[in-house]
């Protein structure tokens, strides 16, 4: 699967912002997506993720109750809706494919990061 994400910009804090990820190959449906994040300095972080159905989704939980991981198998897409953005989520964003397991993705294919930015 490739992967190509899109949607990062510059938002206000409290603002809001959809980021999407275009994937290719006959496998999208059956695979599991999610996506992460990676913050100067910091190590990459799983953000959330869903299953190849979208019955199943598990969030980190500095982002549960605000970001919102969607699928849409016909079109080959994946979504994150992120509300109430805050300081703490500017971060380069990447759309990836792997395995969901208990409550995070172990991914094993990246796409290009999107970045996000969140003013004050």
């Amino acid at each position: 699967v490739q992967l190509q994400a899109s949607g990062g910009g510059l938002v206000q804090a409290g603002g809001s912002l959809r980021l999407s990820c275009a994937a290719s190959g006959r496998a999208f449906s059956s695979t599991d997506m999610g996506w992460f994040r990676q913050a100067p300095g910091k190590e990459r972080e799983f953000v959330a993720g869903i299953n190849w159905s979208g019955g199943s989704t598990a969030y980190a939980d500095a982002v549960k109750g605000r970001f919102t991981i969607s699928r849409d198998n016909v079109k080959n897409m994946v979504y994150l809706q992120m509300n109430n953005l805050k300081p703490e989520d500017p971060a380069i964003y990447y759309c990836a494919a792997g395995v969901l397991y208990g409550s995070k993705l172990y991914a094993n294919s990246w796409g290009q990061g999107t970045q996000v930015t969140v003013s004050s």
